[in-house]
């Protein structure tokens, strides 16, 4: 493709992602609220309507009536539709990669008890029909939907709630610690204190924090989206009621060796498996492991559009599973795919191909710092290793011994600005000129700077050494071919300035293990947060997660009985951090999380080469509903944050 071609393309993007945009700083301050917080609940008296095969199922006398299935009517939840009415039919056909990519299915369809509105500043309610907040944020009383049925049909009520925080949260049973949102932190003292958890009636209850919670609506739409599960299946597999002896029992007849495993993939991966009931649209017929994952239409779903019509519309979801990457731009392109998300690397080749194929392009907004960039470990075990990552001056040669130009034109199709990793304009934490921090191209100056820092002996081919006369070498690791051309670029380079480079592929698998036993040095994993207050785990070493900050991660996590003491800059995060979850106002958590990512620029732990592209949605040409202009993040659930149950195929 010309030149021109292409930055016409990039304009068009450009344009329509711009007029998207929207900036975290919307969001209400505590002090516009009143002493009592109150949010409506919707209303549709009208009378539902049902797909035409749930219909045949009740005229059979296999199915419940359709008001029968339904929450009482003032209860039910009404979803906006983006363009219009929809109709009835269809299948969502897209690839996948198995039970791996188990948030391939699991985003779209998920369910939470909250969800942030489409515009991402606030959350709304989604399976709970209401709340109240008391006048300094510590009794949160919510209000579920009367009549609201599991896809079972069993009744859907505080119970399933009550159970899965007794029985299922405090527990672990499903591998997870109490998520961060459940705790409220003394401003004095920084004592945690965990809420209290009440049932009130069947359709009610409580959560009262001890200390001031701000944002705990906002953190459980992120850290704990479905805050229930289902009583009556998840008693007759969980130890505590059937016994160790019968729940081992029953993970064999699953196909699972180890109860500790089931567990996590009952209690925490449930929307794969056909047995667990569900409050999804969408409920699955297959078994994960199949060719071919399907969910068909929950019938006790409940949600409707405007006219009353029960969603969602389409049918069926039908995950083919594929074998290698480029199945998935080939079937899209021959139409086996009508739904699919890609991202930059295959811009021009869809772009090319739209009308031929039948389908368009939308681009979401992403709020990633970087398209192609890299994460130093800054507790990675080598001491030498370890010297230089922690060495500012280190990270700049690295950064400005690079041509941005050539590896945005290869790895980006040239969308990527050539720019630094940042926080893009209109998003949360933005910081003005922090883009071009160290982004120019500067061989000379990189080479400079590594000589002062006493790499100057060289070895018999010409790399560089440690100021000790040990081998240095530089071992990216990566747990997918997917950046291989980026990676090749950036061994071109550091070699250029005599850093020896090894590049390094693992499975997904051995990749988070090895991220875990603080075995990465270097990797390519990107930044992407909507609001650091929000989701803090890739800025705030709070656990494992993020490769920058490697073991003060685990040190956090364990309450310092293992890893490596932040110090420094890394320790005033952990400082600010503390100073977010203690705040009163919205104005004291805004500014802690300026601050936070102040540090971030000032630092820079996170290398980027290329600035963030689109997500791309290929949709078909006869499905509708799906908004443009919205921001992709796991915090919206990426395409959840269309809600896909008003998708339609006319």
């Amino acid at each position: 493709m010309k030149r021109s071609k292409m930055m016409l393309m990039l304009l068009v993007v450009i344009a329509v992602i711009a007029a998207g945009c929207t900036n975290g700083n919307s969001t209400p301050k505590a002090t516009d609220k009143p002493a009592e917080t109150v949010v409506p609940v919707d209303n549709n008296q009208s009378g539902a309507k049902e797909a035409p095969a749930l219909a045949a199922l009740v005229k059979d006398g296999k199915l419940p009536k359709l008001e029968d299935r339904m929450p009482v009517a003032a209860d039910i939840k009404i979803e906006d539709v983006f363009e219009e009415i929809g109709q009835y039919g269809g299948d969502w056909k897209m690839p996948w990669n198995g039970p791996a990519d188990k948030w391939g299915v699991g985003q779209p369809t998920e369910e939470a008890l909250f969800r942030f509105n489409k515009e991402g500043n606030k959350v709304e309610p989604n399976v709970a029909k209401g709340y109240e907040v008391n006048e300094d944020s510590t009794v949160f009383t919510i209000h579920l939907r009367e009549g609201m049925k599991w896809s079972d049909g069993v009744p859907f009520t505080t119970d399933d709630v009550i159970f899965y925080w007794e029985h299922m949260l405090k527990k672990e049973t499903f591998g997870k610690k109490v998520y961060d949102a459940y705790y409220s932190v003394d401003p004095v003292t920084g004592e945690k204190a965990l809420a209290e958890v009440k049932k009130v009636d069947n359709y009610t209850f409580t959560v009262t924090h001890k200390y001031p919670s701000v944002q705990f609506l906002e953190r459980v739409a992120i850290d704990n989206k479905w805050f229930f599960a289902p009583k009556h299946f998840h008693e007759t597999i969980l130890p505590e009621f059937v016994g160790d002896a019968k729940t081992l029992e029953i993970t064999k007849a699953w196909g699972y060796e180890d109860p500790k495993v089931f567990l996590v993939e009952t209690g925490y991966y449930d929307w794969l498996h056909k047995e667990i009931p569900t409050l999804r649209a969408w409920v699955p017929t297959t078994d994960p492991n199949s060719d071919q994952f399907v969910m068909e239409r929950n019938p006790y779903f409940w949600k409707t559009d405007a006219e009353g019509h029960q969603l969602p519309y389409i049918d069926r979801i039908v995950a083919t599973k594929i074998q290698d990457p480029s199945q998935k731009v080939l079937g899209t392109l021959a139409g086996d795919y009508n739904l699919v998300t890609f991202d930059a690397r295959d811009f021009t080749v869809l772009k090319e191909n739209e009308k031929k194929g039948g389908f368009r392009i939308i681009p979401w907004t992403q709020p990633a710092w970087t398209s192609a960039g890299i994460q130093l470990n800054q507790t990675t075990p080598d001491p030498n290793l370890r010297k230089l990552f922690q060495d500012i001056r280190f990270r700049e040669a690295l950064s400005i011994g690079v041509n941005r130009v050539e590896i945005s034109e290869i790895v980006t199709n040239g969308l990527g600005e050539t720019i630094q990793a940042s926080v893009p304009e209109g998003v949360m934490g933005y910081q003005e000129g922090w883009k071009d921090q160290w982004a120019e191209f500067n061989p000379e100056r990189a080479n400079q700077i590594l000589d002062e820092l006493g790499l100057t002996k060289r070895d018999k081919d010409n790399f560089r050494m440690n100021a000790d006369g040990s081998e240095l070498t530089l071992t990216i690791i990566e747990s997918s071919t997917d950046s291989a051309p980026f990676l090749e670029l950036l061994k071109k380079y550091f070699e250029d300035m005599g850093l020896k480079t090894n590049l390094k592929v693992v499975d997904g698998g051995t990749h988070f293990d090895m991220k875990y036993a603080n075995q990465i040095p270097i990797t390519t994993e990107n930044i992407s947060v909507a609001n650091v207050a929000f989701r803090p785990d890739t800025l705030v070493p709070l656990r494992v997660i993020t490769p920058w900050f490697g073991h003060y991660g685990l040190y956090t996590q364990s309450g310092g009985k293992e890893g490596v003491k932040p110090e420094g800059d890394v320790a005033k995060i952990l400082e600010y951090w503390d100073k977010i979850k203690a705040s009163k106002t919205q104005e004291e958590i805004d500014q802690y999380a300026d601050e936070i990512v102040k540090l971030h620029m000032k630092n820079q732990w996170v290398i980027g080469y290329a600035g963030p592209t689109p997500m791309l949605i290929a949709a078909a040409n006869n499905i509708h509903n799906i908004p443009g202009n919205m921001v992709w993040a796991d915090e919206y659930r990426s395409l959840g944050q269309g809600h896909p149950s008003q998708f339609f195929i006319k």
